[in-house]
C-alpha cells in the first residue's frame, strides 16, 4: 500500500488535505468509499497511471486528511484540489461515497469535469430501501454511538460479501485491507463529534444538466434498488452508459480488479 511519504498535501483554511499524484497524461481522479482512503485504489492506480495522470485524494476526515471543524462540501474540496493542481477538466471515478462526491462535483463544478464513473453509488439523494441495508445501517449507527469499534467493524465489513454471500465467499485479504484503512480513519474521530458536512440535495432533478459522458459500473451482486437507480442515472444523462461486473458486490475494484480496470480504461478510450 501507499505510505504517507508518497502523499502530498493541499493546505486549506480548515487543515491539510492529502492526495497521491502519479503518472502523466490526461488526469483521472479516484475518489474512495467511506471510512477508508486512497489505498482502496491500490489495484487501479498503477494500471491507470501507465497512461494517465492519476490523482487519488483522501476525503476530508478520512485517511491522512484533516478532520472538518467548520461546514464544508465534498464537491468544493475536490474542486479546490483540481484547481490547485491545474488538473481540470478531469475524469472523476468514485466508489460508493466517492460516487456521490463525483456526481456532486459534476453538478456543482461542471467546468472541472471531463467525464464521470460511479460505482456502488448514484447521487446523494439515493437511499437503500431493502431490509438488509436498513438493518445494517441501524446496527452501524448503534455501534458508533456506543463507541464499540469492533461491533462497528463487523457491520462495516458485512457490506463486502453483501446480502447474498457469506464471509467465506470472498478473498479474506479484501476485508483485511478495508479493516486496516477503516481503523485508521475511525481513530481520528470521536462518537460525539459534530458532522460538518453540507450535503448537495435535489440532484435527481438536475441529472440532465450533466453534459459529459457518464458510466455507472457496478457489481452484479449489488441490491436490485441500486441497479435500478444506476440505470435511472445512466438514462437521465445525455451520454450515460452502464456496465455490470459479474460475481462481485460493493467493491468490484477489489474483487475483480482486472475487469474493473478494463472497464474504466475502455471508457477512457472513448473520450
Amino acid at each position: 500500500m501507499t505510505v504517507a511519504s508518497d502523499l502530498r498535501f493541499l493546505p486549506t483554511a480548515d487543515g491539510d488535505l492529502a492526495y497521491l499524484d502519479t503518472g502523466s497524461g490526461d488526469p483521472v481522479v479516484l475518489v474512495h468509499s467511506g471510512y477508508v482512503d486512497h489505498r482502496v485504489w491500490q489495484d487501479q492506480i498503477p494500471a491507470l497511471a501507465a497512461h494517465h495522470r492519476v490523482i487519488a485524494p483522501d476525503v476530508r476526515g478520512h485517511g491522512f486528511s484533516a478532520n472538518a471543524t467548520a461546514p464544508f462540501r465534498w464537491a468544493d474540496d475536490l474542486a479546490a484540489l483540481l484547481r490547485h493542481l491545474d488538473a481540470g477538466p478531469a475524469v472523476l471515478v468514485g466508489l460508493s461515497m466517492g460516487g456521490v462526491i463525483v456526481t456532486d462535483t459534476v453538478l456543482e463544478h461542471p467546468g472541472l469535469v471531463r467525464a464521470v464513473v460511479t460505482s456502488g453509488a448514484v447521487t446523494g439523494d439515493f437511499q437503500y430501501t431493502d431490509a438488509w441495508h436498513q438493518e445494517l445501517q441501524a446496527e452501524s449507527a448503534r455501534a458508533l454511538v456506543a463507541g464499540d469499534v469492533e461491533a462497528w467493524l463487523r457491520s462495516f465489513l458485512r457490506v463486502v460479501p453483501g446480502p447474498h454471500r457469506g464471509p467465506d465467499d470472498i478473498d479474506p485479504e479484501i476485508p483485511r485491507r478495508l479493516r486496516e484503512m477503516a481503523l485508521h480513519t475511525l481513530s481520528k474521530h470521536t462518537p460525539d463529534e459534530k458532522d460538518w458536512l453540507v450535503r448537495v440535495t435535489g440532484s435527481w432533478d438536475r441529472l440532465p444538466e450533466i453534459g459529459v459522458p457518464l458510466l455507472t459500473l457496478n457489481g452484479a451482486l449489488e441490491p436490485a434498488d441500486l441497479h435500478a437507480a444506476a440505470e435511472r442515472l445512466a438514462a437521465a444523462v445525455p451520454d450515460g452508459r452502464s456496465v455490470t461486473i459479474g460475481g462481485t458486490g460493493h467493491y468490484p475494484n477489489l474483487e475483480r480488479p482486472r475487469l474493473f480496470n478494463d472497464a474504466v480504461l475502455g471508457f477512457l478510450r472513448t473520450l
